[in-house]
């Protein structure tokens, strides 16, 4: 059974979907290895590395016409689309709902598509989950930007000349992203906030440190699955006012609010932009989908009366050795899933959840 996996275009996307250490429990387990020629070089990790833990390297067309099982971040492009052998396996992050044309090409040589951006939210998938292995690191990395961008001293200092107050920060959404900026902005001595749609949130908030702002009528908004739903016009407008104080006393913000295969809440207005305190910043991860602030642009710098807004469309570009070493563990575990190592073959068993929510039909 051949695994393969072929560079990403580097402009868009630096993590990569096998590493050294995933490739060696690959072959353990039975599975053959191709990586296409400096697949990892631009992190650092050389054809050698792979190559000592049992790889072949080969040219890209080959590999796509030999693997029986591709790996990879985003969609292959078209034209290594037309080198794909029929009846094989493509496994990635493909926002299946956008690129639905492209998959239907995918189909037509029938090639069985798993995008793990649906993956159920059940116990058995989360060594698997890829939204939340990647927005771990997404809520630690918007922290520290923020900060580094932030012209003041984070903690509380007592000196000599006078003490420094710690600095205010509001985590919009309380999701993974969300939880773990909590945590990276408590640890470098920030005085924490935190909103959610869902009540569930609140408890999880307060076990890191910090305080939880309480919209009425929260405790409705929460999907079967674990995500956020729309909101109400009447529960926008309570929002709106809780946030328009907070926002006042607030230096950094963090937007991490998202309604999966929707266009991300504006939660943060002009006006309330225009109220802060200049020196102030928002980052918005969120950007890709359109932003939870207003103004924010992907992969820009607004300045707004003295409010720095950033938004960057990848921020795990930023982490790519961290990202790939999790997203090629939750791609192992999800292969693992799938393969039936006494017959050594691919059993696409519908029966199972994770395997009928992730292919896309």
């Amino acid at each position: 059974m051949i695994i393969g996996s072929v560079s990403e275009n580097k402009e868009i996307e630096n993590r990569i979907s096998i590493t050294p250490e995933l490739a060696k429990k690959y072959i353990t387990n039975g599975f053959d290895i191709l990586i296409e020629i400096g697949f990892g070089s631009h992190l650092g990790i050389s054809d050698n590395e792979f190559i000592k833990e049992g790889c072949k390297i080969e040219k890209r067309n080959d590999i796509l016409k030999k693997s029986e099982i591709i790996l990879q971040l985003n969609l292959p492009d078209d034209s290594s689309l037309e080198h794909l052998k029929e009846n094989n396996i493509l496994i990635g992050n493909f926002n299946s709902k956008e690129n639905f044309e492209k998959i239907d090409k995918l189909k037509a040589k029938k090639t069985s598509v798993f995008s793990l951006e649906l993956l159920p939210r059940i116990t058995r998938a989360q060594s698997m989950d890829i939204l939340s292995s990647q927005a771990n690191l997404a809520g630690y990395k918007a922290v520290v930007d923020s900060f580094a961008e932030f012209k003041r001293a984070i903690p509380m200092m007592m000196t000599a000349a006078g003490t420094i107050s710690a600095a205010k920060v509001l985590i919009v959404g309380a999701g993974v992203a969300g939880l773990q900026a909590i945590a990276t902005a408590k640890r470098m001595g920030a005085i924490v906030f935190a909103t959610d749609v869902r009540m569930a949130s609140k408890e999880q908030v307060e076990s890191l440190g910090g305080k939880f702002l309480i919209v009425e009528g929260s405790e409705n908004l929460e999907t079967e699955g674990g995500y956020a739903k729309e909101t109400s016009e009447e529960f926008k407008k309570k929002q709106e006012e809780l946030l328009a104080e907070t926002l006042k006393k607030t230096d950094v913000v963090i937007c991490t609010a998202l309604i999966p295969g929707k266009k991300a809440p504006k939660i943060i207005n002009e006006k309330m932009i225009d109220d802060m305190r200049p020196g102030s910043i928002i980052y918005d991860l969120a950007a890709s989908q359109g932003g939870n602030a207003a103004y924010t642009k992907v992969d820009e710098v607004v300045q707004k009366n003295g409010v720095t807004i950033l938004g960057e469309k990848n921020i795990l570009n930023k982490l790519p050795v961290s990202a790939s070493n999790l997203y090629a563990k939750n791609l192992f575990n999800f292969v693992l899933n799938l393969y039936d190592k006494e017959s050594n073959k691919i059993k696409i068993n519908m029966e199972d959840e994770i395997i009928n929510k992730t292919l896309v039909k």
